[in-house]
């Protein structure tokens, strides 16, 4: 196994992320005639989450490839902190307005 490949994978794992959060952003946008203001809350917050990610890719590569040519390279603890707390909240959000908020 090439541990130089590794920044590629984790970019590639932050990409797939940020698909995914398009991809909820689409479907919350399908939500708006039915639910109204709060489902666009919701594609603001997963198109705001996508696009943060997006922005601070390049940041984590070098991060990760300067990690691997020192021999030290500690974890990302506040990026994918702050991604899991969003996703959690995003899904909170979403079970929140499927069974709580009246169709209009």
């Amino acid at each position: 196994m090439d541990t130089g490949l590794q920044p590629e994978r984790t970019d590639l794992a932050w990409s797939r992320t940020t698909l995914a959060l398009i991809i909820a952003a689409a479907i919350f946008l399908r939500w708006m005639p039915h639910h109204g203001w709060f489902a666009g809350v919701l594609v603001t917050a997963a198109t705001a989450t996508a696009i943060t990610i997006n922005l601070t890719r390049k940041h984590r590569f070098r991060r990760a490839v300067l990690g691997i040519n020192n021999e030290r390279m500690p974890a990302d603890l506040i990026s994918t902190g702050s991604v899991a707390s969003s996703v959690v909240v995003l899904a909170a959000a979403g079970i929140f307005t499927v069974l709580f908020l009246p169709l209009q």
